[in-house]
């Protein structure tokens, strides 16, 4: 039973909190002037027809797909999420997703055209090395004090589009496959799990083998509450689940665990995409109670797991994409303390232009006493229009307490968007070479330099400049 009174204490707190922050994005208000925390001012065209940035910003190029990297292997294409971890010497490690998918995506891969570098990896680096198993991650050594690369090497082979994942509090990475492949017709092994990378930045990862107890399925992003140790994880489906993953061990996820899925309280299955097919619409700003359903069956020969969740009463969300864990915009009392989860669907909304979520973590969560004062979801955003963000994919919480956003839409420009401490919302970036999305954003440790890909051709930048302190 919860308490009422402390119930309406912690949803008023959780809802207050993005008050400023709804009325931003949902209603496109862009703020322009320069001493506005969170605001850039307006962006300069860039006369190398790459990336589009406010005055005082810069980029430098890390890696494109083709080059040769320092362990003889190619930089993958398709970069998309990565994160940033600090290294002893005070360099920083950058991992990279590549979403490679063949034949889909042609031979953009790190051993060549015709896989004339394999023989370079030795045969416990890969997980599959069937020929069409050439996704994976790529690490490139970055010293922000010298703005100087230092090494580019391959981290981890043989997975299949390697889309978002997330990092540990151990400095890990979670690399995540968004595809649900079974073996045979090109494949040596069943795909769709989480992998880690363990050891950023210290060659390829040996021996890699799935979290299977995370379960199988069109996994996208994770992040993990460092409280509690629960991974939440988001699912690139029109009709896919919110999951959480309750570890035996909290500092190593192989160990098993059990694997929820997030239902509104009350509910019962529900959709939470706000199409005309609704039966009821989530509302903005409300603060919503939720409960866990566990599931079975995890690693699933058949994509049903998602359908099974439903049939137990799990919620469905829209194309559920960049996930991140952090304070962010404005927290409340409750959340300054612990933290929260922010979350992405890209297709969301009634205009399916996106939507963006967060949830504020029971203090009890993953016990058998969060019952009684459950964790708390909220749609803050729901795009109303392309001026506003379109389409989010790719978040993270930025060091200042904000956030920043990659759109994966449809428009013929793709765009980054800040969202200051304050709530206001700033157009930051716009990629001025072609129309593909960006992907990754994230920062360096020592806060300087923020990290972001152009999916196509597959291009790593460094930005620095005027951060808000």
């Amino acid at each position: 039973m919860i308490d009422r009174r402390h119930f309406l204490r912690r949803a008023t707190a959780f809802g207050a909190g993005f008050v400023g922050l709804r009325a931003g994005l949902a209603h496109a208000r862009f703020v322009q002037p320069a001493s506005s925390a969170g605001a850039f001012g307006p962006l300069v065209k860039d006369t190398g027809g790459l990336l589009d940035l406010p005055p005082g910003f810069s980029y430098q190029v890390l890696a494109r797909y083709g080059d040769e990297m320092d362990d003889g292997f190619i930089v993958p294409g398709k970069q998309d999420a990565m994160a940033a971890f600090p290294r002893p010497d005070g360099t920083t490690s950058l991992v990279v997703n590549h979403e490679v998918e063949i034949p889909a995506h042609g031979p953009l891969g790190a051993f060549g055209r015709k896989d004339e570098r394999i023989d370079l990896a030795p045969a416990g680096a890969f997980y599959d090395r069937g020929r069409r198993a050439r996704g994976g991650c790529s690490t490139i050594i970055f010293d922000t004090r010298s703005q100087k690369v230092l090494r580019r090497e391959l981290s981890l082979a043989g997975t299949v589009r390697n889309c978002a994942g997330g990092a540990t509090p151990w400095n890990s990475w979670l690399t995540c496959e968004e595809c649900f492949d079974s073996r045979g017709d090109g494949f040596e092994q069943d795909h769709g799990y989480v992998f880690e990378v363990r050891r950023p930045g210290h060659g390829l990862e040996m021996n890699p083998e799935p979290i299977r107890a995370m379960g199988r399925f069109n996994h996208e992003a994770v992040a993990i509450d460092p409280a509690s140790g629960a991974v939440y994880l988001t699912e690139d489906r029109s009709d896919g689940l919110l999951y959480r993953y309750l570890p035996i061990d909290k500092r190593d996820l192989h160990k098993g665990g059990r694997l929820q899925a997030l239902a509104l309280r009350g509910k019962g299955a529900v959709s939470t995409r706000n199409w005309e097919d609704s039966k009821e619409l989530i509302p903005v700003g409300r603060a919503l109670p939720v409960d866990w359903v566990d599931l079975d069956r995890v690693d699933t020969p058949v994509d049903d797991l998602r359908n099974r969740g439903f049939a137990r009463g799990a919620a469905r969300f829209a194309r559920g994409e960049g996930m991140w864990f952090g304070l962010g915009p404005r927290p409340s009392a409750a959340a300054r303390s612990r933290g929260r989860v922010y979350f992405a669907c890209t297709n969301g909304g009634p205009k399916r232009l996106g939507q963006l979520w967060r949830y504020l973590p029971s203090p009890r969560e993953g016990t058998p006493d969060e019952a009684s004062d459950p964790g708390m979801l909220e749609l803050f955003i729901e795009s109303d229009g392309p001026r506003a963000i379109a389409n989010a994919d790719n978040l993270s919480v930025t060091p200042w307490g904000g956030l920043v956003v990659c759109e994966d839409s449809d428009n013929d420009e793709q765009r980054l968007f800040m969202v200051s401490p304050a709530g206001e919302v700033a157009l930051f970036a716009r990629n001025a070479l072609n129309a593909s999305e960006f992907a990754g954003s994230c920062f360096s440790p020592d806060g300087s330099t923020m990290f972001v890909n152009i999916q196509n051709p597959g291009i790593t930048l460094a930005v620095r400049g005027p951060w808000p302190s």
